[in-house]
């Protein structure tokens, strides 16, 4: 079995105009893995990972499902209402996927602007199981 370095790597040059891709576990707030294809210091690495955890688990994103949940039916049975999530900036698009597996990590591609968004999406999905199976 692959480890994470490699399956992060893997994902890079799989998912198209990635140039970065890493795993967080959103409990401790920790980034538990990254490949970028520039060099970034370690503490704009850090803020990503703390973002992933508020993106995924922050107060007001937590109200939001909770009221989703209630608004649609759906028995508020502790499951997340959010599973992806996708942040468009100027040059870059970014996706946040809750673990399938591990429900408090993150996987999250960076990809430049111009990449094909259901590329993306459908290549970023097939690389969360093999993220996932290296931890």
């Amino acid at each position: 079995m692959a480890n994470l370095d490699q399956t992060l790597n893997k994902a890079v040059s799989n998912v198209p105009e990635c140039v970065a891709a890493g795993y967080v576990d959103m409990g401790s707030g920790m980034l538990l893995g990254a490949k970028t294809v520039d060099s970034h210091p370690r503490e704009v690495l850090d803020l990503v990972a703390a973002a992933t955890a508020d993106i995924f688990q922050g107060t007001n994103v937590t109200a939001i499902e909770k009221l989703f949940k209630k608004t649609r039916g759906t028995k508020d049975d502790g499951a997340h209402y959010f599973n992806e999530i996708v942040v468009m900036s100027e040059n870059l698009l970014h996706v946040f996927m809750r673990g399938k597996k591990y429900e408090d990590h993150a996987f999250t591609v960076v990809c430049r602007k111009n990449a094909n968004l259901g590329m993306v999406l459908t290549k970023a999905r097939l690389s969360q199981g093999e993220v996932e199976a290296s931890v």
